[in-house]
């Protein structure tokens, strides 16, 4: 017999499945790729040693090398919490402090992670427009205190892609990494959507981090078609001495191993990672150029990756979701954020635009 969903996901899982169709509130909702389902499959053959000392956790590592063309070292993590907070805690000591966006996952949603597994490294918060982060801020917090009694500012945090659906440019990299450098500060990127910023941008994926001094990426994989697994990739080696140990004491060192290596290999060698990210953005951008039609619909941030945030009157929003639509609304009053993922369809743009064009006129004329 199986058992009853606890009372707390039970509403959420009945209601978000019953309709069938694909949603827009998280890319977390979408399933596995073919190219990273295939390559699981693949992986799945006889036995093979564990805990990483496999062909396919090797072969990963070494595509990601070749992708970021740089001798680095790699590890991998079940998600994205725990590669943000196990690379920030080897970034700084208990005593020093991380400074990132007020909107960033390390600070929002990661349920003091970055803190506990650093042993209480102290997150400061900066604003800064559309989600990121300007130099003058960096330098504003750093210098606001510089006594034995503040904990010591060491790491910079960025998001790429942002919170807020931006990214950063090369040259607002180039510009935070001299900020960081002159403040003796290491540079993090919380790299979730890292594919959706290389295929908004352009540009090769060295030329946004190593190039311009990033320390650490985490390169999420689960938002972009797989079904777990983030790699945590150290262009500066020496951070990541004995990282392997904070991976075991986390419960980050997967037995099974080649299962989350195996969907990278499949992704990487086929260029999945980008098309993917690709098909997201362009149904971001498809959804952008709807919403622009509709009177009363107003944009709270630019769109330049995958997610269209937008500010709705609440009963138009109640009533989308009385028609089966899930977003999460979660950037002030009347904040709606719609995310796209790889498998999103023309189809679904098309649909959500129309009911959302039909709300709006209904409830404007009322």
């Amino acid at each position: 017999m199986v058992p009853a969903l606890p009372h707390y996901l039970r509403k959420n899982a009945m209601s978000e499945t019953s309709t069938g169709r694909r949603h827009f509130a998280s890319d977390n909702y979408s399933g596995v790729c073919p190219e990273a389902w295939d390559a699981m499959a693949r992986a799945n053959q006889g036995h093979v040693p564990a805990y990483g000392d496999d062909e396919w956790t090797a072969k990963a590592a070494d595509l990601l090398r070749e992708l970021f063309e740089v001798n680095c070292e790699v590890f991998f993590a079940f998600n994205g919490t725990a590669a943000n907070a196990l690379a920030l805690s080897a970034m700084c000591q208990s005593y020093h402090s991380i400074l990132c966006h007020e909107l960033a996952h390390a600070e929002t949603d990661e349920c003091g992670a970055p803190e506990f597994f650093s042993n209480g490294s102290k997150i400061l918060v900066v604003s800064g427009e559309d989600g990121r982060i300007q130099p003058d801020s960096v330098s504003h917090m750093v210098q606001r205190r510089c006594d034995i009694h503040y904990p010591k500012p060491r790491v910079l945090s960025l998001t790429q892609a942002t919170e807020l659906g931006t990214v950063y440019t090369v040259n607002d990299l180039q510009a935070l990494f001299e900020t960081a450098r002159r403040h003796d500060l290491r540079v993090h990127m919380d790299g979730a959507r890292f594919a959706n910023a290389v295929a908004a941008l352009g540009v090769a994926p060295k030329e946004i981090t190593w190039k311009v001094g990033v320390d650490v990426l985490c390169f999420g994989g689960t938002k972009n078609g797989m079904a777990v697994g983030e790699a945590i990739i150290f262009f500066k080696k020496e951070l990541a001495h004995e990282f392997a140990y904070r991976c075991k004491q986390a419960g980050q060192l997967a037995s099974k191993m080649r299962f989350l290596a195996a969907p990278w290999v499949g992704m990487l060698e086929s260029g999945a990672w980008l098309r993917n990210a690709a098909q997201a953005n362009r149904m971001a951008e498809q959804l952008e150029l709807g919403l622009q039609q509709i009177p009363g619909v107003e944009f709270i941030s630019r769109r330049q990756a995958n997610s269209v945030f937008v500010r709705l009157r609440p009963e138009v929003a109640t009533a989308l979701r009385t028609r089966g639509w899930r977003f999460y609304t979660f950037i002030g009053a009347g904040g709606a954020r719609f995310m796209c993922s790889w498998d999103t369809a023309e189809t679904d743009v098309a649909t959500l635009i129309a009911d959302i064009r039909e709300l709006t006129s209904a409830k404007s004329s009322t």
